[in-house]
């Protein structure tokens, strides 16, 4: 049996858990949020994603309580929900500084919100018993915060987040202040409880190996405004900007006039001197229209002699070489002077280089290895 793939946005029937719906959220004369339409789903583990400043932050304040939208529509389950306080909403928020009651017991911490209810003390028990088991703090349950280590902190700080079954939980660059190795174990736990509890997951982070790791959806934002959002792979493969191509991962950009040159195929005039280049698109350009490739440096090969078969090649001479372990990056300036970045994985030991500094070598690629965008 296939498994079921989740994409509850594919389904137009499927009522969203989240709606925004042309929110602006003004401080005095400047715009945080700007006109903002976004549904998010049930289950989903959602990104907001972008450089500091860009209005992410201010949408999660808002969906938590503490911001309300200058204008627009902003529901929770088919509610509006603005206006109504923090606590009275089915909202959890983690902050990145977890915010641990030091002289509380890890398992005093994850029942203080609970407590504060009119839960029953067996009933309490028994949900922290259950979160401690989740989140795999059985055994530190009588420690204090400061005496365990970052990455359990931030697990006691999640467990108390999702002691009240929440609807939704908000992530505010929640491993910020994890190390790398730390971080990604700590991503992919975050995926099993999340998928463990079933409750919707809004993580806001400028880390875009994060969003990518973690998401089910992504939206990179600008300026108080969504300029894309899809899956993870949808956003890497096929951006609809430069801003995204440029915001996500590495790329090289070939700025250039359009011509078409047979069905979806099209010739990109970049260069003087230069053949032009050769890209499938599936947005339309008229002739003489400014287009953008973005290319990955992955999808570039890099040889000593002109191959054959590639429908793009151009020459160069290897100005730099980024070795990074499992790979390593060629810069590698072109006649007219710009540098293109070709990527190759190191599978093998390297114990000599076939390409080294200032060799003359061709970058090659496919008619279909890029993305044709028009901004």
């Amino acid at each position: 049996m296939s498994q079921k793939i989740f994409a509850p946005w594919e389904n137009p029937d499927e009522k969203p858990l989240i709606r925004f719906e042309n929110v602006t959220k003004k401080f005095g004369d400047f715009t945080a949020i700007d006109d903002l339409t976004l549904n998010i789903y049930e289950k989903e583990f959602f990104a907001l994603l972008g450089p500091s400043g860009c209005g992410k932050t201010t949408m999660m304040r808002m969906l938590a309580g503490f911001e309300n939208p200058t204008s627009g529509k902003m529901e929770l389950a088919g509610k509006n929900i603005a206006g109504i306080p923090p606590n009275k909403r089915a909202v959890n928020m983690m902050f990145q500084s977890y915010a641990l009651f030091p002289h509380l017991s890890v398992w005093d911490n994850i029942a203080f919100g609970l407590k504060r209810g009119d839960m029953a003390k067996d009933a309490v028990a028994a949900r922290v018993d259950e979160m401690l088991k989740l989140t795999r703090l059985t055994k530190f349950a009588r420690r204090k915060p400061h005496q365990i280590s970052g990455g359990q902190r931030q697990r006691v700080a999640l467990a108390r987040s999702l002691a009240k079954a929440p609807k939704l939980l908000l992530l505010d660059e929640p491993l910020g202040a994890l190390d790398k190795k730390l971080r990604q174990d700590t991503q992919f736990e975050l995926m099993d409880i999340q998928e463990g509890t079933g409750t919707t997951f809004v993580i806001v982070t400028h880390d875009q190996e994060e969003a990518m790791t973690v998401a089910s959806r992504v939206a990179v934002m600008d300026e108080g405004r969504i300029i894309q959002v899809a899956t993870p792979d949808g956003i890497y493969e096929a951006p609809n900007s430069v801003y995204v191509a440029d915001f996500i991962g590495d790329v090289n950009i070939i700025e250039g006039k359009a011509k078409a040159a047979g069905d979806g195929l099209y010739h990109l005039d970049w260069a003087a001197n230069e053949a032009p280049l050769l890209a499938t698109s599936e947005i339309p350009f008229s002739d003489g229209q400014t287009a953008h490739l973005a290319i990955r440096p992955e999808k570039i090969a890099i040889t000593m002699d002109k191959p054959d078969a590639a429908k793009n090649a151009v020459q160069g001479n290897v100005l730099d070489i980024a070795y990074l372990g499992n790979l390593s990056t060629y810069y590698v300036q072109l006649a007219g002077g710009m540098i293109i970045k070709a990527q190759t994985a190191n599978t093998r030991r390297l114990s000599r280089r076939s390409i080294t500094w200032e060799d003359k070598v061709w970058v090659s690629w496919n008619d279909t290895a890029g993305v044709l965008l028009e901004r």
